[in-house]
């Protein structure tokens, strides 16, 4: 756990707070920010590879898709779908989002309105083969949202954990806060392990608007998927 925790921080100076306990986040969002990047290791050709990757909107508009693991989707009203066979994953995001550059991730979308509403993710090298290797999933999700996702001026609030098992593979998905003086941000995580890498994605909005987005961001956290590497 030591080693992947310095590998994930390696570009960012780790902060370290006091625990936080899982609290039943209430309907209407308390304050929250948004974790700095989790600066989970630069990646190169990411423009390029993106646009290759998008689905067009007539192609998402029959609702089915093939992922590198060979099985096909629906594709939710008002969502598209990412799939990048490349690098071994896909996810969900809303229709209306467009992609951008995130420092330090392998993808990213962002509402053309509202530049804190954004899902990104971003994988890293591990010799681990399953998230549950990090150890217990409330010890290892404290860890991540503690010392990794928080800056030195904001608070973590874990409000829940879950875990799901899809073709095999299992994956965490958490929501959080990080509070700061003056803004918030709220959002949920994905991290996965597979084809020697981990994987991350994050989607968030602010903190004003987090109610009403909320279930439609859930639907991009547990869209999130990864699969096998073709040689």
């Amino acid at each position: 756990m030591a080693s992947l925790q310095n590998l994930i921080c390696s570009v960012s100076k780790q902060l370290v707070v006091p625990n936080c306990a899982v609290t039943a986040k209430p309907n209407g969002a308390p304050p929250s920010v948004v974790a700095a990047s989790s600066k989970e290791g630069s990646l190169n050709d990411k423009v390029t590879k993106r646009r290759l990757a998008l689905f067009g909107a007539g192609a998402l508009a029959t609702g089915l898709l093939k992922t590198g693991s060979a099985f096909a989707e629906e594709v939710p009203k008002n969502y598209k779908s990412y799939v990048d066979a490349k690098d071994g994953y896909s996810y969900l995001y809303p229709a209306e989002w467009r992609d951008f550059d995130f420092l330090g991730h392998d993808s990213a979308f962002k509402d053309k309105n509202f530049a804190l509403q954004c899902v990104r993710v971003g994988f890293i090298p591990t010799e681990k083969t399953d998230v549950r290797d990090l150890g217990p999933m409330d010890e290892a999700i404290f860890n991540l949202v503690n010392n990794v996702y928080a800056a030195p001026n904001q608070i973590p609030s874990v409000y829940d954990m879950q875990e799901r098992t899809v073709d095999g593979k299992n994956y965490w998905t958490f929501e959080y806060d990080l509070e700061a003086p003056g803004y918030g941000v709220s959002a949920f995580a994905t991290v996965a392990i597979g084809n020697g890498r981990y994987y991350t994605l994050i989607v968030t909005a602010n903190e004003r608007r987090w109610s009403r987005l909320r279930n439609k961001l859930k639907v991009v956290a547990d869209s999130f998927k990864i699969s096998d590497l073709t040689a």
